[in-house]
């Protein structure tokens, strides 16, 4: 397969990766693998963004890899049923399936080569700066023995995101699930977490959990919501010019008056009770910082808990390259990406939730600007020059309207009030809240790696993707985390034992000395360190 290295491998060129191209094998991706060269683009990720990035840039004319973990395409947001579930109406378990149903149909059209089932573990340069390598394992879980490495020119990031959970007590009974991970389970195995179902947390992801639990046949005693919606009136110009958005909150508001599901503000679940499994919560109002008010604490009966606050930009592998992040208001990290949806690493791109999470129609607008822009980096046109300022204008309409919803809902500093000393913080290594608390008062941690270094808060089998922000706002660090980890899926001894030597880099000239004067291949976090010689010269101006 073009580009494509399966190993372990006593013939290194051996072409093929175990996944078959979706589309024409007969096209440009599948000539160019007799003559080992790299594919234009490897797309990471077959969300919206990471679809809208492959299917643009191979109707542009470009040779295109799409990598994703799932063996199928659609990403968490447009996540179906197994097959053998037989549904006959999964788009009733979405909404804007119809822009889902034309990118699929594209994909189909396409030479794009689909390789599902690899998890991604890392990306390197290669070939003097000039190509980037990316490493996959392969499998449903990733333990399949035979590590793939995909060439490309250029690549685009679109990674998604994951769930921020704040913990509290009696979160880790069974019954307690994430908001999204509720969602997940009833789009991709038609289940329901249970029979009575309580919603909490903070964010616009609630009401579509809880309309969509309460259609499928639950009973939703309550969305419980950190925040409010009230708020969001302070961004009337957001709110004007994104009313598709103010529609969507219409229509599940009209599902959960209709189920008669009761919506709860400036409140949250502060305690699960339980002996075997969940049995009710205590749902608690909040002052303005999230602090529970005294005396305000009502049961709920339910038999399982939907609970999720945001969603954190998953980052990993741009960070492991050293991309420059941003602090997003809701306190997570973004990448920071300039017009072109270019990172600070010259030749890397990203499109969706790593630059800030704004929801399923932003990342389509994203992953086709960021293809257009990596067609015209590599020589090819990338369209007509009114598409890309549609593009454009819609993006920062989007944004916008994304920066309002995460000052809404970012978690106030009150909430670790929440927690007794002796509610688990750190599920992996069973750290508690109260061993975090004497790391920092007895022992002098000011910031979330040293509590690691005293506590092992974090080391566990997820390396803080659940536990991160709790630790992080536990410590008194006033920077989110930093999410850099050097694998972001495990990764098999064997698979790094047999990889092959990777030849060094050029020496980089440091910026402003006389051969690489100042500016040159730097992006808008400073210098990439990386020499300007990607493929193609410096990126013409698009349209």
């Amino acid at each position: 397969m073009d580009g494509v290295d399966s190993g372990p491998q006593p013939t290194p060129d051996r072409p093929g990766s175990g996944a078959e191209p979706q589309g024409d094998p007969s096209g440009a991706g599948a000539h160019a693998a007799d003559r080992g060269e790299p594919y234009d683009l490897a797309v990471i990720g077959a969300g919206p963004a990471g679809l809208a990035g492959a299917v643009t840039a191979a109707e542009l004319g470009l040779r295109v890899a799409l990598l994703d973990l799932s063996d199928r395409i659609g990403g968490q947001f447009y996540r179906q049923p197994a097959a053998a579930l037989r549904a006959t109406h999964p788009e009733r378990l979405h909404h804007d399936w119809a822009a889902f149903a034309d990118l699929r149909r594209r994909l189909e059209a396409s030479g794009v080569a689909h390789l599902a089932g690899h998890h991604v573990w890392t990306v390197e340069r290669v070939e003097g700066g000039t190509e980037w390598a990316v490493h996959a394992v392969t499998g449903a879980d990733g333990g399949e023995e035979r590590p793939v490495r995909v060439r490309a020119r250029a690549v685009l990031l679109a990674t998604g995101a994951y769930e921020r959970q704040l913990p509290f007590p009696g979160w880790t009974l069974p019954g307690v699930v994430g908001a999204g991970g509720a969602q997940a389970m009833l789009k991709g195995g038609l289940v329901l977490p249970g029979k009575r179902v309580v919603v909490a947390g903070s964010g616009p992801l609630l009401l579509a959990v809880a309309s969509s639990l309460a259609e499928a046949g639950a009973e939703v005693p309550a969305v419980v919501e950190a925040s409010g919606y009230v708020g969001y009136a302070r961004h009337p110009r957001a709110l004007a010019a994104n009313p598709h958005k103010l529609a969507e909150a219409v229509t599940h508001g009209a599902v959960l008056l209709r189920h008669r599901v009761a919506l709860r503000t400036r409140s949250a679940v502060t305690e699960v009770h339980g002996a075997e499994r969940v049995e009710a919560v205590t749902v608690a109002r909040l002052d303005e910082q999230w602090r529970p008010l005294p005396g305000t604490g009502r049961r709920i009966a339910c038999d399982a808990l939907a609970v999720g606050h945001g969603l954190i930009p998953g980052i990993e592998l741009a960070t492991t390259l050293g991309c420059a992040t941003r602090r997003t208001p809701d306190g997570a990290r973004a990448l920071v990406l300039d017009a072109r949806q270019e990172t600070s690493v010259r030749g890397l791109w990203a499109a969706g939730e790593p630059g800030g999470i704004g929801g399923a129609q932003l990342a389509r607008t994203e992953g086709e600007l960021a293809a257009r822009a990596i067609a015209a980096r590599l020589g090819r046109d990338p369209g007509p020059g009114g598409r890309v300022r549609q593009l454009k204008s819609r993006r920062t309409r989007l944004r916008t309207f994304a920066e309002a919803m995460a000052t809404r809902h970012a978690p106030g500093p009150g909430w670790t009030g929440w927690l007794s000393d002796d509610t688990e913080v750190c599920r992996c290594e069973e750290v508690t809240a109260g061993r975090i608390r004497e790391a920092v008062q007895d022992y002098g941690a000011r910031d979330a790696r040293t509590v690691k270094l005293l506590t092992r808060a974090g080391m566990g089998w997820c390396q803080g993707r659940t536990c991160g922000a709790a630790v992080s706002c536990l410590s008194g660090d006033p920077e989110p985390p930093s999410e850099r980890r050097p694998f972001p899926t495990p990764v098999p001894l064997g698979v790094l034992a047999g990889l092959s030597p990777t030849p060094p880099l050029p020496a980089v000239t440091p910026c402003g000395s006389a051969a690489w004067p100042p500016g040159a291949g730097c992006g808008p976090a400073g210098c990439a360190g990386a020499p300007p010689q990607t493929p193609g010269g410096p990126t013409p101006p698009l349209p």
